[in-house]
């Protein structure tokens, strides 16, 4: 997963009740699951949220906090079941950022010396396995993309799609002989069979073709890079502590499709059995408390003060309650 969170001080309380006030956006991706084959589910209870415990001998005044929520896909469905708030948080609102990202809005007016205030939501997360199209020889790389999806054509964090050894490579794995279906498979069979796995820290693509080494994120950005390269659009999905690739293709008929492949473990292109709910798909969101492209929705905590001595104690949660 990214290496991410930071805290910041920031804006007055003004500043923080527009935000909570903004309209959402809305998000976009296939209505339907189409070129995909949808198996069994399986339902699992998660609880996501944050808990801000201030100094013992201070407040903590006009707090935000921004928390990245599941939210539904074709092949996940998902349900608030249960709210936990404590008397602190006086507002709570969600939006929707672009690529479908919902995130929950807490806003705090003050938290007392040594209290906490807390906002934990459960949801119910039904996932299904994806069993992939019953014949995928048809299936084509689209001369022109919908709008939502040509921004998985670029550049994202950590995806130089567009670097000359990226794209020298990419016109020697794919051919115009070879369907779409093919040259994703070419891809997904060169780095999986040239890039070892190894942990460690977050280093792109490129880096990886050149250490031939990384973790899944390496893996997956590299397969990513590749496809955009090669004009197959293609994103990151993340789930709980990993991610993988998504490809776009057009069917037969002209409709496209996103489709998963697995870069570490399982050989499973098209196809994929996990059940751990997604948490985002994307890899370039525009998100309002950041400057730049962000690789991964984080969660995000400003504040406006803090009196007394010493520092608020800070937890984001996402937890699985039950199998």
């Amino acid at each position: 997963m990214p290496r991410r969170f930071s805290g910041h001080l920031a804006a007055g309380w003004l500043g923080v009740c527009l935000l909570l006030a903004a309209t959402p956006s809305s998000g976009d991706d296939d209505a339907a699951p189409g070129g995909v084959r949808l198996g069994e589910a399986k339902t699992q209870r998660w609880q996501v949220g944050v808990m801000v415990t201030s100094p013992a001998t201070g407040y903590c005044q006009n707090v935000l906090a921004t928390v990245p929520v599941p939210t539904d896909w074709p092949e996940q469905e998902v349900k608030e079941v249960a709210r936990d708030l404590s008397a602190h948080v006086t507002v709570i609102n969600f939006r929707v950022l672009e690529n479908g990202v919902k995130q929950m809005l807490v806003g705090i007016p003050a938290i007392p010396p040594g209290q906490t205030a807390q906002a934990v939501l459960t949801y119910e997360v039904t996932r299904r396995e994806i069993l992939g199209p019953a014949d995928p020889s048809g299936y084509s790389v689209p001369k022109r993309v919908p709008r939502d999806v040509n921004i998985f054509l670029g550049t994202s964090p950590s995806i130089e799609s567009r670097h000359e050894e990226i794209r020298d490579l990419a016109r020697q794995l794919v051919s115009d002989d070879r369907t779409g279906w093919e040259n994703a498979r070419a891809i997904f069979d060169w780095v999986r069979s040239n890039v070892t796995y190894t942990d460690g820290k977050l280093k792109g693509a490129l880096a990886a073709l050149r250490d031939k080494s990384g973790d899944c994120e390496e893996l997956t950005s590299l397969f990513i890079a590749l496809c955009r390269a090669s004009k197959i659009p293609a994103r990151t999905v993340w789930i709980p502590d990993h991610c993988y690739p998504e490809f776009y293709l057009l069917d037969p008929q002209g409709q496209g499709h996103w489709f998963p492949c697995e870069m570490t473990g399982g050989d499973y292109f098209g196809s994929l059995p996990a059940i751990k709910p997604v948490l985002q798909k994307g890899d370039n969101f525009k998100v309002p408390e950041k400057s730049g492209p962000q690789r991964y929705v984080a969660e995000h905590l400003k504040i406006k003060n803090v009196t007394g001595t010493g520092d608020p104690e800070v937890r984001f949660i996402r937890k699985l309650l039950d199998e």
